[in-house]
């Protein structure tokens, strides 16, 4: 293994072991330098002729110091770390300590899971060509623990198209480091698949094998998959994945099929049983929106016959109706699932261009009404949608609502808890197959 190689490429570059040596004895020598000039000002001669010019740091109150043992100092702080580093600008000092690989390829076990547990997910796909052993990390049990006793890397943004050949492409921004990241999708099998969802680590398509209905889950950082049972009626169905970490489970939910069957009893597929099970017909005649949420183990659906939503009970197996009537002049709504029961509809207003908003309205389930909680400020909208007809997707996660739109090269994050509006750059629609949603990743989530 090559010296400090771990730490060069999380930085980008292989750093040699003497630059930081040298930064670090760099940094000591300004302190030492600063403490030798204060004591040689203080031994200074105090007979100076009247014409001459006070060059003396101590001697011009207010004055700039020029001395060169005040050296510059710069704190820099890695992307997707908490700790700081110190860059000195002067003369290198040659090193008295030299770093021994011995010493480094010695270090215990539980320490280096530890340290490697913390690096951002997706840094594992770089740091697996140091060495042998680091290849092999994601089969590690060990680091799979650590891994899963710390806390989350944050909200991501998951992005899944097809380039031609019809080549899988996934880009994710991590919304904590604002950075995004290419992840490898080639394991997974050459179907005709589309983006479903993404629950607690996991990643759910749905497509044809052929002329066969196919559902998979894969894990994007394991660079595992699997592909689910057959349905009991298999079509090509509106699917949402939920996953239940304090069970190490997940289910998979399908309502109506796509194209407007409503015979069809809904299907729920629980991972503990390996088997999907039959439920109740969705009443629902006419669906407003193909968007659905899932939220309180719940699922909501836009309906506009019966007018409102329609709500499933994941205990219970049943379809409720909620008479939740839409706001006035919405053109098109989207339902976004909050934490903490929270419920919201997202949607443009407005029968004309000049007139049109976006809005955000929150479900008060005490009076089964929407509650208008904000509306995108008009430089926003007008930057989003240049075009009064122009295609949006919205979709949320923990209190985090994202906007994209055609060929902006740009998405559009809203905090609901903080109220701040921000873009995400990249984030655009890259053809009509692009599908975004939002992604957790965990090391720990199994497709079994």
């Amino acid at each position: 293994m090559e010296r400090l190689g771990f730490w060069g490429l999380l930085m980008g570059s292989v750093e040699k072991p003497s630059d930081s040596v040298n930064s670090l004895a760099c940094s000591s020598s300004t302190k030492n330098g600063d403490e030798e000039s204060t004591s040689s000002s203080k031994q200074a001669s105090p007979l100076r002729s009247s014409g001459s010019r006070n060059t003396s740091p101590l001697g011009r109150v207010g004055s700039r110091n020029t001395s060169p043992s005040r050296q510059k100092v710069v704190k820099t702080k890695p992307r997707g770390f908490e700790e700081e580093t110190v860059a000195s600008f002067g003369k290198p000092v040659v090193a008295d300590v030299q770093m021994e690989d011995g010493i480094w390829a010695m270090l215990p076990e539980d320490l280096l899971n530890e340290i490697l547990a913390r690096v951002p997910p997706f840094m594992i796909f770089r740091i697996r060509s140091v060495c042998k052993k680091w290849n092999s990390i994601l089969q590690d049990n060990a680091f799979l623990k650590f891994h899963s006793n710390v806390s989350s890397h944050g909200p991501c943004l998951l992005t899944f198209w097809k380039n031609s050949p019809q080549i899988p492409q996934c880009s994710v921004f991590s919304l904590p480091l604002k950075t995004w990241y290419k992840v490898p999708f080639t394991f997974l099998p050459p179907w005709a698949i589309w983006l479903v969802g993404s629950s607690g680590g996991l990643v759910c398509f749905s497509g044809l094998d052929g002329l066969t209905f196919r559902t998979l889950v894969c894990n994007p950082l394991m660079q595992s998959w699997r592909t689910l049972p057959s349905m009991h009626y298999n079509q090509q169905r509106q699917l949402i994945m939920v996953v239940d970490r304090s069970e190490k489970s997940f289910k998979v939910i399908a309502t109506s099929d796509i194209y407007g069957d409503k015979s069809l009893p809904t299907e729920v597929y629980d991972s503990k049983t390996d088997k999907w099970s039959l439920h109740q017909i969705m009443p629902a005649v006419n669906l407003c929106s193909s968007k659905m949420a899932y939220c309180d183990s719940r699922l909501y659906l836009e309906t506009l016959s019966p007018l409102g939503l329609m709500m499933y009970r994941l205990d219970t197996g049943k379809w409720e109706h909620i008479p939740a009537k839409f706001p006035r002049s919405l053109l098109d709504g989207y339902l976004v699932a909050g934490t903490q029961k929270r419920l919201f509809l997202v949607g443009r207003i407005g029968l004309y261009s000049t007139l049109q908003s976006m809005r955000i309205w929150e479900l008060d389930h005490t009076k089964v009404s929407w509650v208008e909680i904000s509306r995108m400020p008009p430089k926003y909208f007008r930057a989003l949608l240049r075009l009064s007809a122009e295609r949006f997707e919205c979709f949320g996660q923990d209190n985090l609502i994202c906007f994209t739109s055609w060929n902006q090269g740009k998405g559009l994050l809203y905090n609901v808890d903080k109220k701040i509006w921000s873009w995400i750059s990249g984030c655009a629609l890259q053809s009509c197959n692009s599908q975004v949603c939002f992604y957790e990743p965990r090391f720990d989530a199994s497709v079994h």
